[in-house]
């Protein structure tokens, strides 16, 4: 109550000060409007950038005499003095054109987006994907080269997909589009189906969330930021490469002066998956029982996968900044290789499906009152998926039966490669709604409410089932809602800034299955209802103005998901209808330095140490009997966890030519839980959690080459290393572990002169290093890969 109350009067007082708002117009000699320029106050971190109607306003201006600086890709360098003595200032400003200007306006103002981002003080690492668009590079890429990051995936194209950052992984970690949730969208729509030239920029949130983003990821958040399609462009690309791998994308926006706005797009993934595999999990089975290493390419791993993207409606215009209707729609066919682990293969199992989602985007700067900003999300989903396994048989690695000692093909125990026969139906429906009130009191003081809500409504059907069983198949119905509050403040000329808030979980379930013992129908019920609080806090101060100190914490609460509930077959999640929410403290100190610029050198660097502390910690059943062929497991509580470390990074700029990062994360994390329930020693107290890196380098160099074979032409080399020690994929530490791993890729890319067309290879893994993760399973190998990527700027 005593922090309300001081907050309030830290509002009250501010709300005295004389400040006033400076707007008006921004034209070119000819007329025309300046587009994209950037007016920034100068002595301050104030900017905006000019809509497409050439205006732009400040606000939250102390009264005064101040300089106005008008920066273009297009024009020369312009600044305005003013005389700011009353609530509301207009000016016009004509600039000058000029030719054709080179990259560096362009960074200086996605910088300035990103360092926005990096002030209020949360441990965020912001990717912006200009350059890799031009590449053959996937999403999960760009953020498995990030600091703290590690993706993980159980083999090649369309293999399942966790997020670790920084010791929190799985469902610890969400994933958004523009704010919501990805699982909405179903299986055959991942962050690999949207092209880097789709994103604006990725926003990873590590440990603390800030409030906009309502939801219970305690681990942190991937925001994935869409490009808002203001200007008319087209761009297509397509590659191929190793494995029969192909992927095409195309992409358009279009915008006309009423503000109506069209954006559409489109891709296809294809993939055989059928590299290289060998090691102590690959060997076949002769008829004498006994198993011979063996080196084989993948069978019967094929997948594909497509789908659109449309949206129509306004914006920028009187009455929304944008207000937008879309539908979505994809489906993908998976053929699954192998269980958890790689203990044995199969043959004749996949999973297919799809989703069609239509969504209500609409955001209001001055809603209703001025300083008021409104922002909606809804998504309406369904989502169908058939997980088919009906082959009885058993294979080597070599795709043949399994041959017994008498000659004759061996049966799987149950019927089917992984359990029983199974030829089950899954369909979802989901409604995922996300709303925001952000009110501005003034420039320094802001007070933000979001609101999240996700129901999910989910029905089973296994037609491999007797027929009176299959009238009585389980079903789900699964709600979420997190309410936000947050208050941020900056002070002392923007160098302090801080944010506080608060959050309010609440889930409710209720699951329908019924048994059959002798003829008779017996239904059970199970219900549950949870609902917890947490809060927050992040700040930020520069000791200089190339000298950052950060902190962050948060006690977090995750909800277990519907899948982690009620089971996933396509995913071999089991379901655990007894799991609880799980709790973490967590803790970011950070340190930034730079940018250091001297002549045509730069360089940035910083670190932070980071700190979580988990109950009841949610995480997939790590078995300690591997060679029994695990295939499924259901999540659990497995007790206490702790995850104490930290991460560091550096950047260096050469000319704008030579660029060249390194970064690396480093941590323990430890189980937690001493005595079981009986109150014996548990034997793996205070060890390392199996399954998880622990300890990751990356690092890459870009020199861009000018002039090459053509003039205005551009030629870029990249190199990228990646180092992984190496880690125990479950408590039989002695047995079990993924050895340690430095995959080191190569690039190349050309841009033609008129900058539309980029032709770019790609050479992945080149020594062909032996690559693991989830549960051991192997990843590809050597590749190499060619992209033509095409653009249209404006039409």
């Amino acid at each position: 109550m005593r922090l309300l109350l001081l907050m309030f009067l830290l509002v009250n007082f501010s709300a005295w000060s004389q400040n006033g708002n400076v707007g008006g117009k921004v034209t070119f000699n000819d007329k025309e409007h300046a587009f994209g320029a950037t007016v920034m106050v100068m002595g301050t971190q104030k900017y905006v950038v000019v809509d497409n109607e050439g205006r732009f306003e400040i606000k939250g201006l102390p009264y005064g005499a101040h300089t106005l600086e008008v920066s273009s890709a297009e024009a020369q360098t312009k600044t305005v003095d003013i005389v700011l003595d009353r609530p509301s200032l207009t000016v016009a400003i004509t600039v000058e054109k000029k030719g054709a200007q080179g990259l560096k306006e362009v960074v200086i103002q996605k910088t300035s987006v990103k360092k926005e981002i990096i002030n209020k003080g949360f441990s965020v690492n912001v990717i912006e994907t200009e350059e890799a668009a031009k590449r053959n590079l996937q999403t999960n890429d760009l953020l498995d080269r990030s600091v703290g990051v590690r993706i993980r995936q159980n083999g090649g194209l369309g293999s399942r997909v966790d997020y670790n950052l920084n010791g929190m992984s799985g469902n610890a970690v969400r994933v958004f589009i523009d704010g919501i949730s990805i699982s909405t969208y179903g299986p055959s729509f991942s962050l690999n189906s949207i092209p880097p030239a789709l994103i604006e920029r990725i926003e990873v949130y590590k440990g603390v969330i800030p409030a906009h983003l309502a939801d219970d990821a305690l681990g942190g958040a991937i925001n994935v930021i869409l490009k808002n399609g203001a200007k008319n462009t087209l761009n297509a690309s397509v590659s191929y490469g190793s494995f029969n791998t192909f992927q095409a994308n195309l992409n358009a926006s279009y915008r006309a002066k009423s503000g109506f706005t069209v954006k559409a797009s489109g891709f296809s993934n294809y993939s055989d998956n059928d590299y290289e595999v060998w090691g102590r999990f690959v060997y076949n089975i002769n008829p004498g029982g006994q198993r011979i290493p063996t080196r084989v390419k993948r069978f019967e791993s094929m997948y594909r996968s497509y789908g659109g993207r449309i949206e129509a409606g306004f914006t920028k215009v009187k009455w929304a900044d944008a207000f937008l209707i879309g539908y979505n729609g994809s489906a993908d066919y998976n053929q699954i290789q192998h269980g958890q682990y790689m203990t044995k293969p199969y043959k004749g199992r996949f999973t297919e499906s799809e989703a069609h989602v239509l969504s209500l985007n609409y955001a209001k700067k001055d809603f209703l009152v001025k300083g008021l900003e409104f922002t909606l999300n809804a998504v309406y989903s369904q989502r169908n998926e058939i997980v088919n396994d009906t082959v009885k048989w058993v294979y080597n690695w070599d795709g043949k039966k399994s041959i017994g000692i008498h000659g004759v093909p061996l049966l799987t125990p149950l019927g089917a490669q992984q359990g029983a026969a199974t030829l089950i139906t899954i369909k979802n429906n989901i409604l995922n709604t996300r709303a925001a009130l952000n009110y501005s009191l003034n420039e320094n003081h802001k007070i933000t409410i979001g609101s999240m809500f996700y129901d999910s409504d989910r029905s089973d059907l296994d037609i491999m089932k007797p027929e009176l069983q299959r009238t009585y198949e389980p079903k789900s119905d699964y709600q979420k809602s997190i309410t936000s509050l947050g208050y941020e403040m900056s002070a002392f000329e923007n160098r302090l800034k801080t944010n506080l808030f608060g959050k309010f979980y609440e889930q409710k379930y209720v699951y329908r299955n019924w048994s059959l013992v002798q003829n008779v129908i017996t239904e059970k019920i199970t219900k549950n209802t949870t609902s917890v609080y947490g809060y927050g806090f992040a700040g930020s101060y520069y000791v200089t103005p190339k000298v950052m100190v950060s902190a962050s914490a948060e006690r977090a609460y995750r909800l277990p998901s519907d899948d982690e509930i009620f089971g996933r077959p396509g995913q071999n999640i089991l379901p655990n209808l007894a799991l609880g929410p799980e709790l973490s403290n967590n803790l970011n100190v950070g340190l930034r330095f730079g940018p250091y610029k001297y002549n045509a050198h730069k360089i940035s660097w910083g670190g932070s140490y980071f700190w979580r502390n988990s109950e009841d910690k949610i995480a997939q059943r790590i078995s300690d009997r591997v060679n029994e062929a695990i295939e499924a497991s259901p999540y659990v509580n497995v007790g206490r966890a702790q995850s104490v470390g930290f991460e560091a990074s550096a950047e260096y700029v050469y000319d704008n030519r030579l660029f060249v990062s390194l970064n690396m994360s480093k941590f323990n994390s430890l189980y937690k839980t001493k005595y079981d329930s009986n109150g014996n020693l548990v034997p793996w107290y205070n060890r390392q959690l199996p399954n998880e890196p622990f300890f990751t380098v990356n690092g890459s160099v870009q020199y861009n080459f000018k002039n090459i074979i053509q003039s205005e032409s551009e030629f870029n080399l990249y190199y990228n290393f990646g180092y992984v020690a190496p880690f125990y994929t479950s408590w039989q530490k002695e047995l079990d572990f993924a050895p340690a791993q430095f995959p080191q890729d190569l690039g190349a890319s050309y841009t033609f002169p008129n900058k539309k067309f980029v032709v770019s290879l790609d050479a992945r893994n080149i020594f062909n290093e032996q690559i693991y993760d989830n549960f051991g399973a192997q990843k590809p190998g050597r590749a190499f890969y060619v992209k033509l990527n095409y653009t249209i700027s404006k039409f």
